[in-house]
């Protein structure tokens, strides 16, 4: 049986706050994990196992590919990454691999890319994968 948004947004916030010792109502859907609510990379690891494990049933294990939900190493790339900002193809391929973030305003700043993976991107990623393995 599927999840409803709501059940998945409320299951995400519940492994937010453990994870990052957060209050529950500072975990709104617009929260930024790094600017609002203070995570750091060592956060990922540990939001990634507490997803796996909050969305795994016995007959299907959640699995979070790495750098599946949070890519990995975007800015060793000259073609993605020039002089601080992404390039045209590099925020092409951050959309293609991140469908999950809202891009909306952002200016193409490397040190700015953490702050768009907000409580509702990690429900929206989480929601898409459960769509998929129905």
């Amino acid at each position: 049986m599927l999840m409803t948004r709501d059940q998945i947004y409320e299951q995400v916030r519940d492994v937010l706050a453990d994870a990052l010792g957060a209050d529950e109502d500072e975990i709104t859907p617009t929260a930024s994990l790094t600017a609002d609510l203070r995570a750091e990379s060592i956060d990922f690891l540990d939001i990634v196992f507490r997803l796996e494990k909050a969305f795994s049933t016995p007959d299907r294990p959640f699995k979070i590919s790495p750098g599946e939900l949070f890519p990995e190493n975007l800015m060793e790339n000259p073609e993605w990454v020039q002089s601080g900002r992404f390039t045209p193809a590099g925020l092409a391929m951050l959309k293609e691999r991140m469908p999950h973030v809202d891009f909306a305003g952002f200016d193409a700043d490397v040190n700015k890319v953490a702050a768009l993976i907000t409580v509702d991107a990690i429900a929206k990623f989480v929601e898409r994968k459960l769509n998929a393995a129905a």
